[in-house]
């Protein structure tokens, strides 16, 4: 009974293709919008969480600021506090004696424009300067070159780590790049390592960056409200917790707070960063959620109607069927059969389509291919529904016919 009924459904769906077709289509977008949008979310948060994992379990930041990815205006502003000076920084890199690595950090510039010879940068590289630990604590990759060294660090020596879009930029149809000299401003640097290709790290400084020595950074980009930022590696992430402990009561002394007042920097961790922009992402999932939904809505009064028309086109038929044994309940079945069989077909379509959209922004962030099961079992599962809540009332209506009527309806 239910295959013969999957045959008159696919019969009826022939018989009125173009209808059918525009139904299934409305159908399609919704699910598109809702599986196309919530896979690229899916990918998002996976870049996200990739992103952060570089910086390591065991990593936190110690800066003047508090940390808030906003989404819309909800009235909030990030607490700031007075500056973390060179002093104060140095002061806590040589008194903090557990057993990890510290390393101290500045941006000192935003909009450089860097050149080597004739080619130069748009203004638009950030100057980053670290010390000889910052690289590893800051999720950095050499490609080739090496690091600074501390008699670099501590001689204020001219020499510069490229991100990878700058060394696209200035080294064209060059292979040779190291030892090379490149300009930023007035100073000239020599080069000394490339970084590897990291990618937009949500604000982390990704590709378009040069690093320099802390002390150069210092002396040559140096301004009165200079601020600088503390990276602690402890040595598992196991140690997480004592060493955030010993680095807040440190900070506190070097600070000079006294007992009882509140703590004037912030602890971030990488992963608690991750959690925040993820959490702002959900409001985008409810968004996207909402917009499938009203789409679908629409779909279902669209295939309503069309069964409903579909009902009194066949009053014949139907009439037919009864005076042959076909009972209000086989009637019924059969007519609900049609409308979930319109919705699946529709939201197949809509499934794939979606997952190709997901998957082309999952592409374009670096993320490998991604199959939203959970989207998948929910689209079909809203599909079937759509179909017997479209299909119900035409359906009932169908088994109320009076057998006699019907057939003498034409």
């Amino acid at each position: 009974m239910f295959k013969e009924n999957i045959k008159i459904a696919l019969n009826a769906i022939k018989s009125n293709l173009l209808r059918s077709i525009i139904t299934m289509l409305i159908i399609a977008v919704g699910i598109t919008a809702l599986v196309g949008i919530l896979t690229a979310i899916d990918a998002i948060k996976q870049s996200i969480n990739s992103n952060f994992t570089n910086l390591g379990a065991n990593t936190f930041t110690i800066r003047n600021k508090e940390l808030i990815v906003r989404v819309g205006h909800d009235g909030r502003k990030p607490k700031k506090y007075p500056e973390i000076t060179y002093a104060q920084a140095v002061k806590f890199k040589q008194l903090y004696n557990f057993k990890s690595l510290v390393s101290l950090s500045s941006i000192v510039g935003q909009a450089a424009t860097v050149k080597y010879q004739s080619n130069k940068t748009n203004p638009n590289i950030g100057v980053f300067a670290g010390d000889e630990n910052y690289l590893h604590s800051g999720g950095y990759e050499l490609l080739q070159g090496r690091n600074f060294t501390e008699k670099e660090i501590s001689g204020s020596s001219g020499v510069v780590i490229l991100g990878s879009e700058v060394v696209k930029k200035l080294f064209t149809y060059k292979k040779k790049v190291l030892n090379e000299v490149v300009s930023i401003g007035p100073q000239k640097y020599k080069v000394i390592g490339t970084l590897k290709e990291k990618g937009s790290s949500m604000g982390m400084g990704g590709d378009k960056i040069i690093i320099i020595p802390l002390t150069n950074g210092r002396q040559y980009f140096s301004s009165s409200n200079m601020n600088y930022v503390i990276n602690v590696t402890s040595t598992s992430p196991q140690e997480m917790q004592i060493a955030e402990g010993e680095a807040i009561g440190l900070m506190r002394k070097v600070r000079r707070l006294k007992a009882g007042q509140p703590n004037t920097f912030e602890i971030i961790k990488s992963d608690s960063l991750a959690q925040i922009l993820i959490g702002n992402i959900q409001y985008v999932t409810v968004a996207a959620t909402i917009i499938g939904l009203i789409t679908l809505l629409g779909a279902t009064i669209g295939l309503m109607n069309i069964m409903l028309v579909s009902v009194t086109e066949r009053t014949r038929e139907i009439g037919i069927r009864k005076s042959l044994g076909a009972n209000s309940s086989t009637i019924r079945f059969q007519f609900l059969v049609e409308a979930v069989v319109i919705c699946l077909l529709g939201g197949i379509f809509g499934i794939v389509l979606g997952i190709l959209i997901g998957n082309i922004t999952s592409y374009f962030i670096g993320i490998g291919f991604i199959v939203p099961w959970m989207w998948i079992i929910g689209g079909l599962i809203m599909c079937i529904s759509v179909g017997i809540i479209a299909g119900y009332y035409p359906a009932v209506k169908a088994a109320r016919l009076d057998p006699v009527e019907a057939l003498r309806n034409e």
